[in-house]
């Protein structure tokens, strides 16, 4: 029974101090830092928590550097994507291929979505992406030869016609 509640009090405590140590954790300025400033002055705030809160984790600096990248200062996004690619992965590589594409800049995306490609050949997923983005600027050809793998891969991938559709309607992907 001692033992019993030994172990009870244990994790009461160490409940008890958790939630003391979340309860005391720093919380985000919230809409405060945005409220009643013009709207660039308010976008870089947010853009210089955001770039706080992303750490060193890379999907979260990618996604910060995007927003400074299509924003206009593209110094800063690019130092965000050069700190992301000196440790990154096929992952990665797709999505600042991504981010260059959606900046009209074709051939850094295409270097790094082929980047992408040749360490993840099995990556039907992507193929399917690169694919489509190969179509929408005007390379039918190398699009649908990987739209072609893709769905020799999984001819049921919802996704698959997804990006297919959007190639060749001109949709972006979101």
């Amino acid at each position: 029974m001692k033992k019993i509640f030994v172990i009870a009090a244990t994790a009461a405590c160490l409940s008890l101090g958790f939630g003391i140590g979340y309860a005391a954790k720093a919380k985000g300025p919230g809409m405060a830092l945005v409220t009643g400033k013009p709207a660039k002055e308010a976008g870089l705030a947010a853009l210089q928590e955001a770039e706080q809160l992303a750490g060193s984790g890379s999907w979260e600096l990618i996604g910060v550097a995007r927003v400074y990248y299509l924003s206009g200062d593209k110094a800063k996004g690019q130092a965000l994507i050069d700190k992301v690619l000196s440790g990154a992965g096929a992952s990665d590589w797709n999505r600042i291929g991504q981010l260059y594409a959606e900046a009209g800049e074709n051939a850094k995306a295409e270097e790094l979505f082929q980047k992408a490609l040749l360490a993840e050949p099995k990556d039907d997923t992507g193929q399917a992406e690169v694919g489509a983005w190969y179509i929408r600027i005007g390379q039918r050809e190398k699009g649908e030869e990987l739209l072609a793998k893709a769905f020799a891969k999984h001819p049921d991938e919802l996704w698959h016609y997804v990006r297919t559709a959007e190639a060749f309607l001109n949709v972006a992907p979101k």
